[in-house]
């Protein structure tokens, strides 16, 4: 019998862990956390990013090539550009560059 409850107990927390969310205000992200890999994989934040600024100006395409070069070409940025900035700033920077 004792056994069930602690299994039904560890059921239990083990659910409410794995429902649990870490939320992330993208804004606030700088260029040291992003190259220290403090936040998330760099390659995943840079994707969200152009997702973001695409989405603001109302464009749907994708560059293909832009997106599988961005996630360096912001790391690069973050190294020896602008290491002060957020990673949002030195987003807006690198795509305002394409244009």
């Amino acid at each position: 019998m004792r056994y069930v409850r602690y299994t039904g107990l560890a059921s239990l927390l083990a659910i409410s862990t794995a429902h649990a969310q870490t939320t992330i205000d993208a804004a606030k992200i700088t260029c040291k956390q992003f190259i220290l890999l403090k936040v998330a994989d760099p390659t995943k934040i840079a994707i969200w990013m152009s997702g973001y600024y695409h989405s603001k100006q109302g464009s749907t395409n994708i560059d293909v090539e832009l997106l599988k070069e961005l996630p360096n070409k912001l790391k690069t940025h973050c190294l020896y550009v602008g290491k002060t900035d957020t990673v949002m700033e030195a987003m807006e920077k690198l795509l305002s560059e394409k244009r």
